[in-house]
C-alpha cells in the first residue's frame, strides 16, 4: 500500500528570494501574516502598524482618494490589495487608484490585480523606505503612471509621473496644489494634507471636480 506524504509549505519569512509563484504559496498557507510584499523577487514584510506615522496618514489618503472615487463612475479605489506586476513584484500598495474599463490592469479570475494601476500611493515612515528605491523602481519599470509616497517622519510628499519610461517629480502650483496628470480632477492641496487640515484638502479636490477637465474625462470614461 502506498504512503502519501503530505507537502509541507516552508513558512514565508523577510528576505526570502522567490519566485512569485512560490511567494503566493507560502503566503496563502500563512493566514497569520496581515502584509508581505514580493519586491525584486524579495519578500518584504510589514512591521507592526502604528497610528501616527502610518494608520492616520493612510485614512487620509483614503478619504481624499474615496471621494473622487465616489463621484467618478468608471475608477476603481482599492486599500492594501496585492497587485501581480510581474515574475519578480507583487506588492500590496496602501492605496491605488485603477481605470476600470479601458486601463492599464485587470481583475483576474482568482480576485487579484493584474498589471499596472494608474496611480499607486505608499505610506513610508522616512526617506529610507524601500518604497523610494526598489518598489518605486518596479513601479516606474511597469508602467505605473503616478506614484505617490507620502514621508511622514519628514512630513514631505513626492508625487511622481511616468514620462518617457521614467518618473519625474510632479511640483505643486502657485497654490501649492499638484493636480494629477492621469486623473483630471484629482488635486490635492499638499500642505494641508501634511497639516491634517482634511476640510480644505476635500474643498480642494470639489474644485478639481467642478473643473472642465474633470467634465470632459468624466464624459469619457461614461462612453466606454
Amino acid at each position: 500500500m502506498a504512503v502519501t506524504q503530505k507537502l509541507i509549505v516552508p513558512p514565508l519569512e523577510g528576505g526570502d528570494r522567490l519566485s512569485r509563484d512560490e511567494f503566493e504559496r507560502r503566503y496563502a498557507a500563512s493566514p497569520h501574516i496581515k502584509k508581505a510584499e514580493l519586491i525584486e523577487g524579495v519578500v518584504y514584510m510589514a512591521a507592526a502598524v502604528r497610528f501616527k506615522s502610518h494608520g492616520q496618514p493612510h485614512s487620509r489618503i483614503i478619504t481624499w482618494l474615496g471621494v473622487y472615487e465616489a463621484a467618478t463612475s468608471g475608477v476603481a479605489l482599492s486599500d492594501n490589495t496585492t497587485v501581480r506586476l510581474d515574475e519578480n513584484n507583487e506588492p500590496q500598495p496602501d492605496a491605488f487608484l485603477r481605470i476600470e474599463t479601458g486601463g492599464n490592469s485587470r481583475v483576474t479570475d482568482d480576485d487579484y490585480i493584474e498589471g499596472a494601476p494608474e496611480l499607486v500611493v505608499e505610506i513610508a515612515a522616512s526617506s529610507a523606505s524601500y518604497d523610494l528605491y526598489d518598489k518605486k523602481q518596479a513601479y516606474e519599470r511597469n508602467g505605473v503612471q503616478e506614484y505617490l509616497v507620502w514621508q511622514v517622519f519628514e512630513q514631505k510628499l513626492d508625487w511622481f509621473s511616468l514620462q518617457n519610461g521614467n518618473y519625474i517629480l510632479l511640483q505643486p502650483d502657485e497654490n501649492g496644489v499638484i493636480k494629477s496628470q492621469v486623473f483630471p480632477g484629482l488635486w490635492l492641496a499638499v500642505n494641508e494634507l501634511l497639516s491634517g487640515n482634511m476640510a480644505t484638502v476635500l474643498t480642494v479636490l470639489q474644485e478639481g471636480l467642478n473643473s472642465p477637465e474633470y467634465a470632459e474625462f468624466f464624459k469619457n470614461l461614461s462612453s466606454r
